[in-house]
């Protein structure tokens, strides 16, 4: 499923970042929590068209290689790259089925990556296809749909997402449909793991020191709207962030 929504995506998944959600919480609170990338080898998974594996070499990363299921975004990233050289990777790959890497990396992150498993042991295969990739020691950081967020709570619409239950619940958790209202609105489903979920799998897999990181608001974004705006969404925001150790 995720492989045919995002290949009909293509070049305007980009524009995501521009949307204040993403702008002022999603990336620089992503960004903060992995924090210094410099001297250290990156591996992003479910990279899409490549923004944070852009930006992780752009951090001063010695390595980055970019994995994504969808062949139409890996397509946009690579014309990312051949426009603007940064010396970034990308391949078409499963992180389910993910093939055993040349090396092993000093870092892996994985946005909207573990919530589009269609099991409890499809995601314990990701975790475990990450945890072979990595250094020992090594830290996995994931950005995924909130466990225990509110559908019923305030509209996300001027953050310039819709995030809407479908009324289906697979293994992992319920199903959402996450609406990003650019011109045209572009529409996707995945799921919202139930918070054990994601913790099982990643023990399961080897990791250690799993902890859940709130997203934050950035000061640029304050500054912007004013602290008012943001109210709703840090009362209930619609995703969080977690760490771990290899």
């Amino acid at each position: 499923m995720a492989r045919q929504q995002y290949d009909e995506i293509g070049e305007a998944f980009e524009g995501f970042k521009s949307l204040p959600l993403a702008q002022y919480g999603e990336v620089p609170s992503f960004l903060s929590m992995v924090g210094d990338v410099g001297g250290k080898s990156v591996l992003d998974l479910a990279s899409g068209t490549g923004f944070y594996s852009r930006e992780f070499k752009r951090r001063g990363a010695t390595e980055v290689l970019g994995i994504d299921i969808s062949g139409e975004m890996v397509a946009v990233a690579r014309a990312f790259e051949e426009r603007d050289p940064l010396g970034v990777r990308y391949e078409v790959g499963d992180v389910s089925a993910l093939r055993p890497l040349e090396r092993s990396f000093d870092v892996a992150t994985g946005v909207q990556l573990l919530n589009y498993a269609e099991d409890i042991a499809a995601m314990e295969r990701m975790c475990r296809n990450v945890h072979r990739s990595l250094e020992p020691g090594a830290e996995f950081f994931v950005l995924a749909q909130t466990p225990d967020y509110r559908f019923d709570g305030p509209p996300l619409a001027k953050y310039g997402f819709l995030c809407e239950p479908t009324g289906e619940e697979i293994e992992t958790g319920p199903r959402v449909r996450v609406t990003a209202l650019l011109d045209p609105p572009i529409s996707f489903v995945g799921a919202c793991p139930r918070r054990e979920v994601y913790e099982k799998c990643l023990r399961a897999a080897g990791f250690h020191e799993v902890t859940w990181v709130p997203l934050e608001v950035s000061d640029a974004g304050v500054r912007e709207f004013g602290a008012d705006f943001w109210e709703d969404l840090l009362t209930n925001p619609p995703l969080k962030m977690l760490r771990c150790r290899a």
